[in-house]
């Protein structure tokens, strides 16, 4: 039986979590969902950073100071994540989860301090030393997520921006036909159509440039509503330093604490970029799986690679299955942007926003389901992509521009019905000469190399 502020709870025996934990785990039995990896990281990060700092600033024990931060470091790696037992359903400033990380870190460094120190940290008192969850928790959500994009989704990109530069220079030479509307259109390039959607990832590329940005200012310092009471003042400037040392993050306190703690606006907006990357993701994927759809009666004109068997009735069939793991990722982020927009709003009443734990969770969901299935591409699906020869057969074909519609003339506004007689003329020869026409065009777009010397740039 352990205590706490509001009496007894019986918790297991060797668990270094105490009696508010346990109250939120039987309070919170709703999903099973737990916070993820990165997030207890980036928790336990943080705790260690402010034990170091509360240290300087002597506002604890020094006896203390390096068993908090041991246990708080041994957090960060990942030696407890089953200490952290509480449903990300929670309580709607995740203050339950923060408790949980106090009292798993005080417990831990009790053990490493030992009975005969005389000394026994307390979880508020000295773990949660000029803090609040109202801070602590947006704090994390803002690392975990920066962290992960820095880390983890910024190479992806990158690796597959480089494939699709590399498949767009490949495939420059070769001319097919340009479809808008999904109906053919004029000729095009291959390598163009491919250096289009290198551009798409070289813009995600900025895009989660800018997402960072909106995630580097965090909370900290502000504690309970953003006065920052109790808080030491130069507290969170330090931690803030001591976690860009730590994660290569280059996080900064707020410049406005009321408006960090009560909304989560920067969250938003980070988000609504990923979003957008998964947009262009699936564009992506989209336009490769249809010109590779057949191989017999499908468009044809890219060879996908084979990565495993396609059916179970239909021996041989092949189907472009990473692409469809890629765009089942992308629906998922953009149905976790709606969530998160939705816990802007829905959470924001006056100075605190109470649906953090969903938000956090949901971009840190969203920037592995970007970062995996894009690293993945390029090895199992774009780098092993080949043109067939279909594409270079009908290249040729093509509509061309039609002439110039009957128009009406005088002050009566009537037709000239021997121009419009002369344009439907026109406009049948035009067909007849189409194949001829857009030949040319082929041939236009071949003495042009300027247009596709952007590949190499």
């Amino acid at each position: 039986m352990v205590k706490d502020s509001m009496g007894e709870m019986e918790v297991p025996h060797d668990a270094l979590y105490g009696a508010s934990t346990m109250r939120a785990v039987q309070n919170f039995p709703i999903s099973g969902t737990r916070f993820p990896r990165r997030f207890i990281g980036a928790l336990g990060l943080i705790k260690k950073a402010a034990a170091e700092v509360n240290g300087e600033l002597e506002l604890i024990p020094k006896e203390m100071v390096a068993a908090i931060a041991q246990a708080a470091g041994e957090v960060a790696e990942g030696r407890w994540d089953a200490e952290f037992p509480i449903d990300i359903y929670q309580t709607g400033s995740g203050t339950s989860t923060n408790t949980n990380a106090n009292e798993v870190i005080a417990n831990r460094a009790n053990q490493v301090l030992g009975a005969k120190s005389g000394l026994k940290v307390h979880p508020n008192d000295h773990v949660n030393r000029c803090q609040s969850s109202n801070d602590v928790i947006p704090t994390a959500i803002h690392l975990s997520s920066a962290m992960a994009a820095q880390e983890d989704l910024l190479p992806a990109l990158e690796k597959l921006r480089g494939s699709l530069a590399k498949k767009a220079k490949q495939f420059m030479p070769i001319i097919k036909t340009g479809r808008t509307h999904i109906q053919d259109a004029t000729p095009v390039r291959l390598g163009q159509e491919f250096l289009g959607y290198a551009g798409q990832v070289e813009e995600g590329i900025k895009r989660t440039g800018q997402a960072l940005e909106d995630l580097r200012e965090v909370a900290l310092g502000g504690t309970a509503v953003g006065t920052g009471i109790n808080a030491h003042p130069k507290f969170a400037a330090m931690v803030c330093k001591r976690l860009q040392a730590a994660t290569g993050v280059k996080v900064r306190e707020t410049s406005n604490h009321f408006h960090a703690q009560a909304t989560l606006d920067a969250v938003v907006s980070a988000h609504g970029r990923f979003k957008t990357i998964a947009v262009s993701l699936w564009k992506i994927g989209g336009d490769i799986r249809l010109m590779g759809s057949g191989p017999r009666a499908g468009i044809g004109e890219l060879l996908l690679p084979e990565v495993q068997p396609g059916s179970s009735i239909m021996p041989g069939k092949v189907n472009p299955v990473i692409i469809e793991s890629l765009t089942m990722a992308c629906a998922r982020v953009i149905g976790n942007d709606a969530s998160v927009t939705l816990c802007g709003p829905s959470g924001s009443f006056f100075e605190l926003n109470v649906m953090m734990p969903l938000a956090g969770v949901a971009s840190l969901e969203s920037i592995s389901l970007l970062a995996r299935p894009a690293a993945n591409s390029a090895p199992r699906r774009l780098d092993g992509i080949e043109a067939t020869q279909r594409a270079p057969e009908r290249g040729p074909q093509g509509p061309t521009p039609a002439p110039a519609p009957a128009r009406r003339t005088g002050s009566s506004g009537s037709f000239n019905r021997a121009g419009a007689k002369a344009s439907t003329s026109t406009t049948k020869a035009s067909r007849r000469r189409c194949t001829r026409s857009a030949a040319s065009a082929a041939s236009a777009i071949i003495a042009k190399p300027a247009m596709a010397a952007s590949c190499w740039r």
